[in-house]
């Protein structure tokens, strides 16, 4: 393991609509995960808080404009066979208006429930951050 590596920050956002299906994103034009699937969310910025890091990412990513950002929990991503990364993840259950414009870093999107995680290749551990975000919220 090299030591000089570091651990970043990550947010992630769980946004369901009026059916309670979560919305999750296909990932493209990148090097970790191309062709899978994860939710909305990307790195914290220096300088940035972990809200505004969620807010930025879910208009950056898909154009929705965030009303509110709650902290839900967050995971452990360590280094494995597919990446040598190593992420904590924050997981925010958010409120969003408008509609849906990918930016090129998605190729799609989804809302799913979670009984059909099987179905989709998600990256990050994002399978079960929905799994433990319907714990919370059942």
């Amino acid at each position: 393991m090299n030591s000089s590596k570091k651990p970043q920050i990550a947010v992630r956002a769980i946004i369901t609509n009026s059916e309670r299906k979560i919305l999750i994103l296909k990932r493209a034009n990148t090097s970790y995960g191309n062709g899978c699937w994860n939710l909305p969310g990307g790195k914290i910025d220096f300088g940035e808080t972990a809200e505004q890091a969620i807010i930025k990412e879910i208009k950056e990513e898909i154009n929705l404009d965030c009303s509110s950002a709650q902290f839900l929990f967050y995971l452990d991503n360590l280094p494995n066979e597919m990446a040598d990364l190593h992420f904590v993840t924050l997981f925010f259950e958010c409120k969003c208006t408008g509609g849906i414009k990918l930016n090129p870093e998605s190729s799609d999107y989804r809302w799913i429930d979670s009984s059909e995680l099987p179905k989709y290749d998600l990256v990050f551990e994002n399978d079960l951050a929905i799994e433990k975000s319907r714990n919370i919220n059942n």
